[in-house]
């Protein structure tokens, strides 16, 4: 009699265990399953802040947020202090090789050989030579178009196109003195930081240019 007791309780016992166990295996895969249509129904966002307003600057944000906007992202960029030059009417930058070592120094015409030169110039007589910040943006200009590169006019229109969110920094804009008539009418909002970082702080990734 005992005996058949103690089978019974196993068997009531093990009933539990295997619904339990049957249980967790059909929420991990319920689970699995939910998290990846929320995945597939996410949809990537970008929040770029552009401080520099060089002409080699310009082309990080506007080339990086043209590419997230092609693959479907949500993508916006805050113009902030010199950054704010991008969004101007008439842009008039300039590239300055002075203090920037990494920037080479070539030859946009010539042979290949000619072209293929590094001209290592010194700050000290960057910074004495006048007009030198002039060739320098002339060099670079003549070097993007050899290679086929996009303007920077092209890229902001492209970016406006893919309904790239341009944000204008408005304490900036107070502080330089700036009219709202000096820039482009694609500016979708003008705010300050403290309305921006909260949009940025939502976006998968944030970079600072």
């Amino acid at each position: 009699m005992a005996t058949a007791e103690t089978t019974l309780q196993s068997v009531t016992s093990a009933a539990p265990s295997a619904e339990r166990e049957a249980f967790n295996q059909w929420f991990d895969e319920r689970f699995e399953t939910k998290m990846a249509e929320r995945e597939a129904a996410h949809t990537p966002a970008l929040a770029i802040i552009a401080t520099k307003g060089t002409l080699d600057m310009a082309y990080p944000p506007f080339i990086l947020a043209s590419t997230a906007a092609a693959l479907g992202w949500n993508v916006s960029i805050f113009f902030t202090f010199y950054g704010l030059e991008l969004l101007r009417k008439d842009l008039r930058l300039e590239v300055s090789p002075l203090g920037n070592p990494a920037m080479p120094m070539k030859m946009p015409f010539g042979p290949d050989w000619f072209k293929a030169l590094n001209w290592n110039i010194p700050n000290a007589v960057q910074s004495v030579v006048p007009g030198f910040e002039r060739f320098a943006t002339t060099m670079m200009h003549k070097t993007l178009k050899a290679k086929g590169v996009a303007s920077i006019e092209q890229l902001r229109e492209i970016c406006v196109e893919a309904e790239v969110r341009l944000v204008a920094c408005q304490m900036t804009v107070d502080l330089f003195g700036y009219s709202k008539e000096d820039f482009i009418p694609d500016i979708a909002d003008w705010v300050g930081a403290a309305t921006y970082l909260p949009e940025s702080a939502k976006a998968d990734i944030s970079l600072f240019i």
